[in-house]
């Protein structure tokens, strides 16, 4: 992590917790919002600029997590699998899914209309992010540290 991302790690809880109303009305759980944020890294794009420095995140690693946000999403109460009604596939249904050979959902396993969600959400989460450090007056002293690399 360089010098500012580490510097950021308090702004970073702050929003995370003026977030949660959004992440509550969002079709994640809580578990999923973490596993999410996981896969999420924030870059600043043309930090030596004033005008054009611009907080964003890099969700270029979601697709890979999104097959597992789907089997949290499919977690019970107490973290074990949900009873399904109507002819599941069981252990012997979830072994052949896990070699490939399952035969159910995309061919990446990757629910298009979710990913879209969560990429939208995360955009929405780096705009407050941002928003929080101009605010705070920090934005400027963030950006100089992007600036500089990883340099102290």
């Amino acid at each position: 992590m360089s010098d500012w991302q580490d510097m950021i790690v308090g702004d970073r809880m702050a929003v995370d917790e003026e977030f949660s109303t959004e992440v509550d009305g969002s079709p994640f759980s809580r578990q999923e919002w973490g596993l999410i944020m996981t896969a999420t890294s924030f870059e600043i794009t043309d930090p030596g600029d004033e005008e054009a420095a611009t907080l964003v995140a890099d969700t270029s690693e979601l697709p890979a997590v999104m097959p597992e946000l789907e089997r949290v999403a499919e977690m019970g109460p107490m973290g074990g699998p949900q009873e399904q009604s109507g002819g599941g596939g069981g252990l012997i249904g979830s072994v052949l899914d896990s070699l490939g050979l399952g035969g159910g959902g995309d061919d990446d396993g990757v629910d298009e209309e979710r990913l879209e969600a969560a990429e939208s959400m995360v955009d929405r989460y780096a705009e407050e992010l941002q928003s929080h450090l101009e605010t705070e007056g920090r934005w400027a002293e963030v950006r100089a540290a992007a600036a500089g690399g990883d340099e102290p």
